[in-house]
Parts: C-alpha cells; sequence; structure tokens
C-alpha cells in the first residue's frame, strides 16, 4: 500500500525541530498544528558542538589530519556538513526529481491512475522542501561559523556523476529512462541509511541532527512509493529491460555506497592542507576501509519480491 507523503512531520514540542520547520515555511506558526511562537534557527546554534561526526571523515585516523590544529580539524568537520547537504541536494535535484518525473509522465506506459499520480506528484513537492530544508542547514552554519564554506566550490556528489555517466552510454532513451528509474529507486529506497550517518548523538549540532530527522521521516514514506513503484514497471518490462533495469540498481547502489574522494580533494585544497594528496591517495586504496552506506536492505526486499535477488551481481551483505 503506497504512504501519501506529507510535508515533514515534526515533534511541536521540540523547540529545534520546530525552528527547522519554521525556517523551512515562513508561514508555519500561523498553523493549527503550531500553537506558541517558535525560536530562531540561529538562536540554537551551539558553536560548541561538531557540525558533521568526526568518525565520518574517510582520513580521520591518518597522520596527516591528526596532525593539524583543532581550528582546522573543527573548519574540516563544518565542511563535511556543506558537503553532506549538498550531496543530498544534489541527490535530490539530479538523481530523484527526474526519476519521479518520468513516473508522473507515465514514461513506462503502466497507466497510471489518480492515486499513483498525486503520491508520485507529491514525493516531488516534498523534494524541493527537503532541498530547502538542507539548503537553509548549511546557511546557518556559514553564519554561525563566519566561514564561506561555499558549496559551489564542490563538484557535483558522485552518485550524480555516476548517473550522467550512465545516461550519456545509454543505447536509447528507453534504456537512460531505465537507468534513470533505477537510481532514483536505489536513492529513495536507500537515502535513509545516508542520512542515518547522522549521530543522534550530543556531540553534533542539534539544529544538523534535527534536519536529518525531519527528512529522514519523509522518506520512510518515500521508500514505500519507490517500492511499489518500480515493482509495477518491472512487472511490465520485458526480459532485455529488466535486465537494464537490474544492472541500473547495481550500479546506483555502488555509486551511492562509495566515499566521494573528489570532494574531499576540493575541501583540502580549498583550505590549503599539506600532504592532502597523498593522505587521500593512502586511504583510497586502503583495502580495509569500509563503503560510506553499507545497509541496502530495502533493495536487497525489493528484489527479493521481484523474484530477482540472485540475478542483480551483488554479494548481499
Amino acid at each position: 500500500m503506497i504512504e501519501k507523503p506529507s510535508l515533514p512531520v515534526f515533534d511541536a514540542d521540540d523547540v529545534v525541530e520546530s525552528a527547522v520547520v519554521s525556517r523551512l515555511a515562513g508561514n508555519w506558526s500561523k498553523r493549527a498544528t503550531v500553537k506558541k511562537s517558535e525560536p530562531d534557527l540561529d538562536d540554537l546554534f551551539d558553536t560548541s558542538k561538531h557540525d558533521y561526526p568526526e568518525a565520518l571523515i574517510p582520513f580521520v585516523d591518518h597522520d596527516v589530519y591528526r596532525a593539524l590544529p583543532d581550528t582546522t580539524r573543527a573548519k574540516l568537520r563544518a565542511w563535511g556538513w556543506i558537503a553532506f547537504n549538498k550531496n543530498v541536494m544534489d541527490v535530490e535535484q539530479h538523481v530523484v526529481h527526474p526519476g519521479f518525473a518520468l513516473l508522473a509522465q507515465d514514461a513506462f506506459d503502466i497507466g497510471m491512475g489518480d492515486v499513483l499520480a498525486i503520491a508520485v506528484t507529491q514525493a516531488m513537492v516534498d523534494e524541493q522542501y527537503h532541498t530547502l530544508m538542507h539548503l537553509n542547514a548549511s546557511a546557518l552554519t556559514r553564519r554561525k561559523r563566519g566561514w564561506s564554506l561555499s558549496e559551489r566550490r564542490l563538484p557535483l556528489s558522485g552518485t550524480v556523476r555516476r548517473r550522467h555517466a550512465t545516461q550519456a552510454k545509454a543505447v536509447d532513451s528507453n534504456d537512460a529512462a531505465l537507468n534513470s528509474l533505477a537510481f532514483m529507486t536505489v536513492a529513495e529506497i536507500s537515502i535513509t541509511s545516508y542520512l542515518n550517518l547522522i549521530e543522534d548523538n550530543e556531540l553534533i549540532q542539534p539544529v544538523n541532527r534535527a534536519t536529518v530527522a525531519l527528512h529522514n521521516r519523509d522518506e520512510y514514506c518515500h521508500a514505500s512509493i519507490a517500492d511499489e513503484m518500480a515493482a509495477i514497471v518491472f512487472e511490465s518490462l520485458d526480459s532485455g529491460d529488466r535486465r537494464v533495469f537490474l544492472d541500473g540498481l547495481a550500479d546506483g547502489m555502488d555509486a551511492f555506497s562509495s566515499t566521494d574522494f573528489s570532494t574531499w580533494s576540493a575541501i583540502l585544497h580549498q583550505e590549503g592542507v599539506v600532504g592532502a594528496d597523498r593522505m587521500l591517495r593512502e586511504v583510497e586504496t586502503d583495502g580495509s576501509r569500509k563503503q560510506l552506506v553499507q545497509d541496502y536492505g530495502g533493495i536487497q526486499s525489493l528484489c527479493r519480491k521481484l523474484d530477482v535477488e540472485d540475478e542483480i551481481g551483488i554479494v548481499w551483505a
């Protein structure tokens, strides 16, 4: 059963979540669900908290990073949060939205009825709110830290670049559409695992945790939509098109789980970190390093439902 998405669900008694939503929608305080004036996000920013979990920095244990001054490491953590938000926004705009747009246009000729069309269109609206929410979070970090930290200095997310590359290699528009659907399916079903990387602990900036928590709640609903739509489309495909879609799922999972070293390279060079190239080279070739996103249980469940769990070429964890 498809659940219809809605605006972010939040705890009205949680001042941080309320402030995030208030900033997200300027007239939120006029809605019946909000009975009191909301604090400003700026007032809730705690300069003593980390902007990003240091454990997620891929070179956190490298001697070059460990030798950096505390102020530089703090700035790199802030950059990590900016890059995290940019990755989310890039994926929403360049992976998720195009995939949902194909469904909304009934590009796969599945006979989209009103219920499905409304659910998909509402999900597309949600994605714009998510983009704004993460943009607000990055703007707050820049404003309160006093650092420029411009995401314009960072490359497109690795997932987006991989999708663009596969689109360019598609033999025709049909294959391109199936690949786009596959990447969107991976993103929507698995993005909760990515958002969960921002641990809910006392070291992390409360506004950042609240931003992720609000986004995550919507994505659990979106995952059910993406799962259902993928299954409906898959059942209508011939064997050749099914193969294209399954290959797209595998490619999307690999892209989504990989650490984007090009982004970290841009950050480190922006900050003039001496030894950055050596550090990244050594970390990237370290065979013991774990993938960034490791939980693909949702995609595995989808493949099991489609009876193709053993046909996708993935060694499930």
